[in-house]
């Protein structure tokens, strides 16, 4: 079921639960759709494109728990080509690198910029697939990095709720996306990763912020 939503104009669509799929890649897990899974994007949906997008994302989400347990943030991008091949896949490293913009978008984008030598991804047709929705300062690396299609896991505010992480400010960014050619789906496997937050949080791992 499909309804508009008016500030962004946004389709949002009611995805009805699916058999298990097999997650493709380094990682392989059955997966199964949640039958109140709400998917949120800034173009007609696509079905092919959710299908791809939930088995990407959940492998993500069970790679998130490996990495944080080596010290990373909880959350992880990869950089995919047109043909469906992996061209980078990055966790976030704040902590480790003591850098704050070492955000997993902004690591992924990084590492497929350096593999491909150059830093317009826009002739290549690349995808970025990851765990949360991205933070504003990602949001504006995206836009400068050439990236085609967006496809994130847990929404900010539940992010923000679970964590206590500060997501920022912005308002209307799927609508300013399309006015950029740039297509994005949102909230796919939402419940998945919300647990997987849940867990980060419950180990005691690190939320880094300022203090302000």
């Amino acid at each position: 079921m499909k309804e508009a939503i008016v500030d962004v104009k946004m389709i949002r669509s009611r995805i009805i639960r699916k058999e298990a799929l097999l997650c493709k890649g380094p990682t392989s897990q059955s997966v199964t759709a949640s039958a109140s899974s709400d998917i949120i994007a800034n173009e007609e949906p696509d079905a092919a494109k959710i299908d791809i997008a939930r088995r990407i994302i959940a492998g993500l989400q069970h790679d998130l728990e490996d990495y944080a347990a080596k010290g990373s943030g909880p959350f992880v991008a990869a950089v995919y080509d047109e043909k469906g091949n992996l061209v980078a896949k990055m966790p976030n490293t704040v902590v480790i690198d003591k850098c704050s913009h070492n955000h997993a978008e902004m690591n992924a984008i990084k590492a497929a910029e350096e593999k491909l030598g150059s830093h317009d991804l826009t002739p290549f047709n690349m995808k970025l697939y990851v765990t949360a929705e991205p933070c504003s300062m990602c949001l504006g690396g995206i836009i400068w990095s050439g990236i085609k299609e967006v496809y994130y896991g847990v929404p900010s505010d539940s992010v923000e709720k679970i964590t206590g992480f500060d997501e920022g400010y912005k308002p209307g960014w799927l609508e300013a996306f399309k006015k950029r050619g740039i297509i994005v789906y949102g909230n796919i496997e939402r419940e998945l990763g919300e647990k997987a937050l849940r867990n980060y949080v419950a180990k005691g791992r690190v939320i880094y912020q300022p203090k302000r």
